[in-house]
């Protein structure tokens, strides 16, 4: 185990004292070199999607676990969890009316999980809750989104309401965790279970993004297309891309510290 880590640690090393370009330019190769592993070893694509839904199932029920074991909420972002609550249930809804499948039991079990959440925060353990840590203006992500949605959405033949609540929240999901990440570097320090919850939420960005991206390659960009005309099919890919990033950061320290075998990670100025 040791032999395993002293290599893995000196790589973490090299690459904290590489300027920020190399940086940028180290984590798009490594993000290129895992879609061409995942598109080797993944046949069906949709099973990314899949796997995406089940990463965030797995980071709620670390949550669940810290919530009913260690009675506290400190570290926790009731604003990200409002945030996701609010994508999943328009979700659920676009779901229902427009293309009912397999993903939308899965939304339905992760809302029910993350309400859960948010009744613990919110009444059972508010006395731990942070809030002048959450200090997130929501209003920042949900206006700005609603106006995009407004201005972008699909061009299907389904109702213009259904289409705008759709892309309403492709683009929320995308930011939802901005509160988090902002708790986190408020506080400077992330306890393990919060840690695994973000990371975990990390996964299950790159596996949805991975998705898409790999479906526009293999289909030559006709997957695009079949979205609709305009902007709203790059839009998509845009957010996927967008919250795989907001997230990089984070992961990248959170696997410095699990190499460094550190239980508590703490977080830099400036990494969110």
């Amino acid at each position: 185990m040791r032999g395993t880590k002293r290599p893995l640690g000196a790589v973490m090393a090299w690459v904290r004292r590489q300027p920020p370009k190399v940086k940028a330019f180290l984590a798009v190769v490594t993000g290129m070199a895992a879609l061409v592993f995942i598109r080797f070893i993944v046949h069906d694509h949709d099973n990314l999607f899949v796997a995406a839904e089940a990463a965030h199932a797995l980071g709620i029920g670390v949550l669940i676990y810290k919530l009913t074991k260690e009675k506290t909420c400190a570290g926790l972002s009731l604003k990200s969890q409002d945030l996701t609550a609010l994508f999943l249930a328009v979700r659920l809804y676009c779901s229902f009316v427009m293309e009912y499948d397999i993903h939308t039991l899965l939304d339905t079990a992760t809302l029910a999980a993350t309400l859960f959440v948010i009744y613990m925060i919110r009444f059972k353990l508010r006395p731990t809750y942070m809030v002048d840590k959450d200090n997130f203006a929501l209003y920042y992500v949900v206006v700005p989104c609603a106006v995009l949605a407004l201005l972008i959405h699909p061009s299907t033949s389904h109702n213009i309401v259904n289409r705008i609540s759709w892309a309403f929240c492709v683009y929320l999901e995308a930011v939802s965790v901005l509160p988090q990440l902002r708790l986190m570097q408020n506080t400077k320090i992330v306890e393990p279970f919060t840690a695994h919850y973000v990371f975990a939420l990390g996964v299950a960005r790159f596996l949805s993004c991975a998705h898409w991206v790999l479906q526009v390659l293999d289909t030559r960009g006709r997957l695009l297309t079949a979205l609709g005309y305009g902007l709203w099919p790059s839009m998509v890919l845009l957010s996927e891309i967008v919250q795989t990033f907001i997230l990089a950061d984070f992961c990248y320290y959170y696997v410095k510290s699990l190499v460094g075998g550190q239980l508590v990670l703490r977080l830099p100025s400036g990494v969110v």
